[in-house]
């Protein structure tokens, strides 16, 4: 349920970009630096996305670097560190570990309890000091499991739980502008639920595995039903954004709550549409 909140490179100013994969390669160090090779696993855009928006937002003295890794072993690369991106990797990996409870307690994944039992031991310290959050991602994912074992399609109040979780995650502390990052955290954890769900259809069919869309996928106006209900969560998230007085990295920040985050459903959509066009090819 991750990977959602990216930018759309083509169109990004060349600096702009590279600001961006600073932030990208800051995370992932600071993660390697805190958690080991095992903690790196844990990254991705979402959480990225956070560390660019409260450093926006508060605007903390940063660091930068150079520094090669096993990905980009022969060309040093630039990363951006400061106290957000520690705390946006304390996140990234209380909810990687959440998940891969939620994973195995669902699905008996065995890949799941693995990687958990790998970054059990340096949760505990993130929970200590995290207790909102990691109340709210335990409480939402518990009641997100129980409405899904019911069969409960309400797509309503079950992207509402991981709108919740976000909302906790996106409020390092509670200050002058906790209500407008409380809703673009919530806003946003509901957008992302609700694209997951619509990436997910073909494989949730094939295995029949629970999907709050699956009965909806035969009206005939389903595609536009769901950019309908995208839509409606990506205004308010954008509405609270542009209220919050950040200057440095706008642009970028911009780029993904406005066309990045559409990136995602258009490659759904396109992959969706080649496999109708495939399979009327083959009947006829």
């Amino acid at each position: 349920m991750f990977g959602y909140v990216v930018v759309n490179k083509p169109e990004m100013k060349i600096r702009e970009y590279e600001k961006y994969c600073s932030y990208y390669c800051g995370l992932c160090k600071t993660l390697q630096n805190k958690y080991g090779i095992w903690g790196q696993l844990s990254l991705n855009y979402d959480m990225t996305f956070l560390a660019i928006l409260l450093s926006g937002l508060y605007e903390p003295v940063c660091k930068e670097e150079l520094s090669r890794c096993a990905i980009h072993p022969f060309a040093k690369r630039k990363i951006r560190k400061n106290e957000i991106t520690d705390y946006a990797a304390d996140m990234t990996l209380l909810l990687a570990w959440y998940k891969c409870r939620d994973d195995f307690l669902d699905e008996k994944k065995a890949g799941s309890a693995f990687y958990g039992k790998l970054i059990k031991s340096k949760v505990k310290k993130i929970s200590h000091c995290y207790k909102r959050q990691e109340r709210a991602i335990k409480e939402n994912l518990k009641q997100l499991s129980v409405l899904e074992k019911k069969g409960d399609c309400d797509i309503d109040q079950l992207s509402c739980c991981f709108g919740h979780i976000l909302e906790e995650i996106f409020v390092p502390v509670p200050d002058v502008w906790e209500k407008s990052l409380r809703r673009i955290g919530f806003y946003i954890g509901k957008f992302v639920y609700v694209l997951d769900a619509y990436d997910d259809l073909e494989h949730d069919r094939k295995k029949n595995c629970f999907n709050p869309l699956l009965d909806k996928e035969t009206d005939g106006m389903f595609h536009e039903w769901v950019k309908q209900l995208l839509t409606m969560m990506a205004v308010e998230f954008a509405r609270e954004f542009e209220k919050l007085p950040i200057v440095e990295d706008a642009e970028i920040l911009r780029n993904i709550l406005y066309s990045g985050i559409w990136t995602k459903y258009e490659e759904v959509k396109i992959r969706r549409a080649q496999a109708k066009s495939r399979k009327a090819d083959y009947e006829n």
